[in-house]
């Protein structure tokens, strides 16, 4: 399979669909095991970003704007019922933009915007030397500090060879995108985070409200940066949740 965005259960008769957007390095296997934990209400879609797992051999995009231009021609085909976005680490600020886009357009708004483990766009901060410009060995001291890939990969060469143009793309993604505070979203928006991320605290989260005119909130799971996968069950149940009081009481939702 090559296509942008792809189902991971076909449920024709689902009310409404979740889009999920991977971390930076990652693909749609990261939401793989989610399809069997959600109700048959909702539908369950993920965006598999080229140069990984089965689309390895398709060059990654660098830019924001170049990954709007093939994400919003994909996704607008499936905004024939209500739909909800979900974006973790890099996903989120892509799930942000995405839902932007859309809406300018007058495609559609989800009735609700899932951000998870990220510092909201209007205040996250380059580093002096972006780390997308890093030589490849000081890329792998930093993929090692994170902790978020494996030591048999790191050690691997010919695996850093595939997987260090990937990440580096996916960091140039966020750190070049130039920042633009309108339009805002007038979906509700929803923050979540990991008790153990030193990075991004609950302080943090809750400035994910500025983005929308509409009503925010943000949750802490336990865990580190990738509770979504540690605490999945807890995060889907509220996922799930949330998404049934929107498809109840409309686009508004509940805080």
């Amino acid at each position: 399979m090559t296509t942008l965005v792809r189902p991971f259960v076909h449920r024709p008769h689902a009310s409404m669909r979740l889009l999920c957007l991977p971390h930076a390095g990652g693909g749609a296997s990261a939401y793989r095991g989610w399809a069997t934990e959600l109700p048959d209400g909702i539908e369950l879609w993920a965006v598999q970003p080229p140069g990984r797992e089965d689309r390895v051999m398709t060059p990654p995009l660098a830019h924001m704007d170049d990954l709007l231009n093939d994400l919003v021609p994909a996704v607008v085909p499936l905004l024939d019922r209500p739909f909800a976005l979900f974006g973790h680490s890099m996903g989120a600020v892509v799930a942000w933009e995405l839902a932007r886009a859309l809406q300018q357009l007058e495609a559609g708004s989800p009735v609700r915007l899932f951000v998870s483990g990220s510092v909201p766009p209007q205040i996250r901060d380059v580093p002096e030397r972006p780390l997308h410009t890093l030589s490849d060995d000081e890329l792998c001291d930093r993929l090692r500090e994170w902790g978020a890939t494996p030591e048999a990969v790191l050690a691997d060469p010919e695996l850093m060879a595939l997987f260090l143009p990937v990440i580096r793309a996916d960091l140039a993604v966020v750190e070049s995108r130039v920042h633009r505070t309108e339009p805002l979203l007038t979906c509700p928006v929803t923050a979540y985070g990991g008790t153990e991320d030193g990075s991004v605290g609950s302080d943090v989260l809750a400035r994910w409200g500025e983005v929308t005119t509409g009503p925010s909130n943000c949750r802490m799971f336990p865990g580190d940066h990738f509770f979504p996968h540690s605490a999945r069950s807890a995060v889907l149940a509220d996922i799930t949740d949330r998404l049934g009081a929107d498809s109840l009481y409309g686009k508004a939702g509940t805080a």
